[in-house]
């Protein structure tokens, strides 16, 4: 089963090599990985999308949540959450194909965001089965490169009540005193 897991960290050099680390030594492979700060500078994001059973991610959650820099751990999986990837194509392009790949384009809300004389850029946001569905019809024009960000993902609540949010409020309040 595809797992969902967002965890938030504090923004400290090596968190992310052990967290994936500790995904690594339990033989446990991570599909999609995705970091970046949030409104707060000092903590991060991740959101992991990995493959496995409910037992082996429940022990993963318990050996992220004893790591020190690690604020909050949550699967996502079973909630309604909003997921979203962003990805570019490069694509060959020229004047007979144009306006048949525009058309893909158009359809799925992409942009085209480079053109020269022998192929396309494009720029598409979504959700993992819109972009692989515009990656399958674009194939047949023939995809030169594919990069993925990873998907990111959260949760649809209001984040006020979030676990995490509150674990990160306690956690940036025992730093000031």
């Amino acid at each position: 089963m595809k797992h969902t897991i967002s965890v938030l960290v504090e923004n400290h050099f090596g968190v992310l090599a052990r967290v994936a680390g500790l995904f690594s030594a339990r033989g446990f492979n991570i599909d999609s990985l995705a970091v970046g700060e949030t409104q707060d500078p000092e903590v991060s994001r991740m959101t992991v999308i990995a493959q496995g059973d409910d037992r082996i991610v429940e022990q993963i959650m318990k050996q992220l949540n004893k790591l020190v820099d690690v604020i909050c751990v949550e699967d996502l999986t079973a909630k309604d959450i909003i997921e979203r990837e962003l990805v570019l194509i490069k694509i060959g392009a020229n004047a007979t194909n144009r306006n048949d790949i525009m058309h893909v384009v158009n359809t799925f809300r992409a942009k085209i965001v480079d053109v020269n004389p022998e192929s396309m850029t494009i720029e598409v946001t979504g959700s993992e089965g819109k972009v692989d569905a515009m990656l399958e019809l674009l194939r047949p024009f023939n995809l030169r490169e594919v990069v993925r960000t990873g998907q990111i993902a959260m949760a649809r609540r209001d984040a006020i009540k979030s676990p995490c949010k509150t674990a990160a409020a306690k956690k940036t309040k025992n730093k000031k005193k």
